[in-house]
């Protein structure tokens, strides 16, 4: 069966999860059908090198309501979540992960909770899954970039989360490289809630996202939604150069009125060091952001569809 406009549709981004995409489509087609037997499952396999790609398109040849997409090449979880938003068409979009860490169980009491009248409902992580180091990485990540780009975004509900086509539609208007979903969607407002729900253990393997990816991410996605590393850079600056003037008129004052300078080059020199390693530090959050607005500039396309199971072209 063929869904023209399905009543809700699933985005998930696909990424070395051959063995774990059979159960989770057999547990969403179970919550889903508790829904509506009228829905669609979008996934999108992300070029990563196991045969995702061949269990997909198992998937679709015994149930057209799964649609797959595969990438060119890698562009990330967040590009997969876009190319998800571009193709999906139900009313209702639920994005989670692949690795049944986020239950599909849970899709029901998201549904329900969004039929009271918001847009967006999020799933809130109980008592998570993960290494203690990642617990500790994600917690600090979040902080720091709700202080950074000003918004109060709560960390504890991932991506899992179901939205309206109203958000989606506007979604698709924000043409920016560097992506981030949770952020992105937390910038269009819309009436949200929130419920809590439980934090599977992974189906299988390890997080593909090592340290140095959740570095770049969180560089990224400061940089791109926020200039406040720039308005820190600029206070600090007008500090050290008030501490110095005041240091400078002390200088006067002792050698007017006790007739000795002030001793001690190290001290001197260690102010140097100091103040040259603030200004090249900034000189690099200036590089860096010139750097990504030189890509935006750029207008190439978020991703690139390498091959897909169906005939449609994205939502207009």
């Amino acid at each position: 069966m063929s869904n023209v406009n399905p009543k809700i549709s699933v985005v998930i981004p696909v990424y070395k999860a051959e063995h774990c995409l059979d159960e989770l489509y057999a547990r969403l087609k179970v919550a889903l059908e508790s829904i509506s037997p009228n829905f669609e499952i979008v996934l999108v396999e992300d070029c990563g090198g196991d045969n995702s790609w061949q269990v997909i398109e198992r998937l679709v040849a015994a149930d057209q309501r799964v649609r797959g997409i595969q990438f060119s090449r890698n562009f990330g979880q967040h590009c997969g979540i876009t190319a998800g938003m571009d193709y999906c068409k139900g009313d209702w979009v639920v994005v989670m992960d692949c690795d049944l860490q986020d239950r599909p169980e849970e899709i029901l009491r998201l549904y329900a909770k969004a039929q009271e009248g918001y847009d967006i409902v999020l799933a809130r992580r109980g008592e998570r899954q993960d290494p203690w180091l990642k617990r500790i990485t994600s917690s600090l990540f979040y902080k720091i970039f709700s202080y950074l780009a000003d918004i109060e975004y709560d960390g504890a509900s991932g991506n899992f989360r179901i939205i309206s086509r109203k958000v989606v539609n506007n979604f698709r208007l924000m043409g920016e490289q560097l992506r981030f979903f949770g952020g992105l969607v937390q910038w269009l407002g819309f009436p949200t809630a929130s419920i809590e729900v439980e934090h599977a253990e992974r189906f299988e393997g390890n997080s593909t996202y090592t340290f140095a990816k959740l570095w770049k991410l969180a560089t990224e996605t400061i940089i791109a939604n926020s200039d406040k590393p720039l308005r820190i850079g600029v206070r600090f600056g007008f500090v050290m150069a008030a501490l110095s003037f005041s240091y400078g008129i002390y200088i006067l004052l002792r050698a007017w009125l006790y007739g000795s300078p002030i001793p001690g080059w190290n001290s001197l020199i260690v102010s140097l060091y100091f103040i040259g390693g603030i200004i090249i530090a900034m000189l690099g959050i200036v590089g860096i952001y010139l750097g990504k607005t030189f890509d935006e500039s750029k207008k190439r396309p978020l991703y690139i569809v390498r091959r897909t199971t169906f005939d449609d072209h994205p939502v207009a």
